[in-house]
């Protein structure tokens, strides 16, 4: 398949595992990106993770759209040396190995800038480069829990964790932002780079809107980021609803809609600050309001008036008018899985052409056919198979 999109021609080379950097590395695909995985004999961890799927592991499907797949293990000789000569052509590595891991394996950023001194060399790890934490593992739900995430969520009593591997995936747009950041400025140079992703950075950025102290302040002064007021979820005569009405006009709608005119002409309540520290008095007649109709009902009613939603499941989102509208929705065959159904893919261009989405790849779907574009043979592939470099 010939790639199409603004980053056609770049060849990445996807190390990692999990989310957060695969995830990168598939958004780098859907701008034209050729990636290509590189995995070990056992495979990435969420091939294996939980899942109703038996064929395959229904998050690796998610994350890994678009990509071919060769299997290598690096700690065979042979197999580090298909990795270079992979190495030697590419624009990008991305891994996220624990620290120390790419170095033992010869593959430190170091070593690779005087094998291709083009590439840019992107490592995710979970506490960054430096300090005390640099050598630990991390993962999305231990940074949510250090970084505030999860009291900000609960409380300081009872934290909760927030689901989605939100942290994860602000670090993949962070990678996909980076990368592409250093093969502009390379445009410039000629020369690569290293780039660097942490998980705290990622849960840190996410509350850039919190994460403010001023020098007169106290420790416990409130930081919370949401409005307040009336904007929130509300039950209603059948169903869930999310309203937001922060700024005059939408506020005003909402009253008139809700047949409670005098709350929008009321002074005690004109701005978002003054309907927060008077939530208690508004919000019961709101919600008794809300009882006259269920939550479908009621986002027809407020329609482009008012912002609203329903509380949906994600299955809801396979047939919504909008997501189909924005061809949002891609089906997919897979070798084992069969036909299955995805999100096509995550940024649009005006002009730019842009390829069809593959499915993730099956384990080592492609190795063969990558083997080959570097030059070897089939007897020397069966011989690469046979000391276990390839698989």
């Amino acid at each position: 398949m010939i790639n199409k999109g603004p980053l056609a021609g770049i060849r990445v080379l996807d190390l990692s595992a999990y989310i957060a950097a695969p995830y990168g590395c598939t958004l780098l695909a859907d701008q034209g990106a050729e990636v290509i995985k590189v995995e070990p004999p056992s495979g990435d961890n969420l091939r294996t993770y939980p899942s109703t799927l038996k064929a395959e592991g229904r998050a690796f499907l998610g994350v890994n759209r678009g990509k071919s797949s060769i299997v290598l293990d690096l700690k065979v000789p042979a197999g580090l040396e298909v990795l270079m000569k992979l190495i030697s052509g590419a624009d990008v590595i991305v891994h996220n190995f624990r620290p120390g891991v790419a170095e033992r394996l010869g593959i430190g950023y170091e070593a690779l800038k005087v094998v291709n001194e083009r590439l840019i060399y992107c490592a995710v790890s979970g506490y960054g480069e430096t300090g005390p934490l640099s050598k630990n593992a991390g993962y999305d739900q231990v940074l949510q829990t250090l970084t505030g995430i999860c009291t900000f969520q609960g409380s300081k009593d009872k934290p909760k964790i927030v689901y989605g591997s939100v942290v994860d995936y602000y670090a993949a747009a962070l990678l996909a932002g980076g990368v592409s950041s250093a093969l502009f400025e390379r445009e410039r140079t000629g020369v690569g780079q290293y780039v660097g992703i942490s998980l705290m950075r990622s849960a840190l950025a996410m509350q850039s809107a919190r994460f403010i102290w001023a020098a007169d302040e106290p420790r416990d002064v409130y930081r919370d980021m949401r409005s307040g007021g009336i904007t929130g979820l509300y039950e209603t005569l059948n169903g869930s609803l999310y309203i937001s009405a922060n700024t005059a006009h939408f506020w005003t709608a909402l009253c008139n809609l809700i047949e409670l005119p005098e709350l929008s002409s009321n002074p005690r309540y004109t701005t978002v600050r003054l309907r927060a520290e008077h939530a208690d008095e508004l919000i019961p007649k709101v919600t008794k309001a809300l009882q006259k109709h269920t939550a479908a009902e009621w986002e027809k009613i407020f329609s482009d008036q008012v912002p609203c939603a329903v509380a949906l499941d994600i299955e809801d989102m396979f047939e919504h008018p909008q997501v189909l509208a924005e061809k949002m929705v891609e089906t997919f065959s897979h070798p084992s899985v069969g036909s299955y159904r995805g999100l096509s893919r995550a940024i649009k261009f005006g002009h730019t052409d842009q390829a069809a989405v593959r499915a993730a790849p099956s384990f080592g779907e492609n190795s063969d056919e990558i083997l080959t574009s570097l030059g070897y043979g089939q007897e020397q592939i069966s011989s690469l198979r046979k000391v276990g470099a390839v698989s």
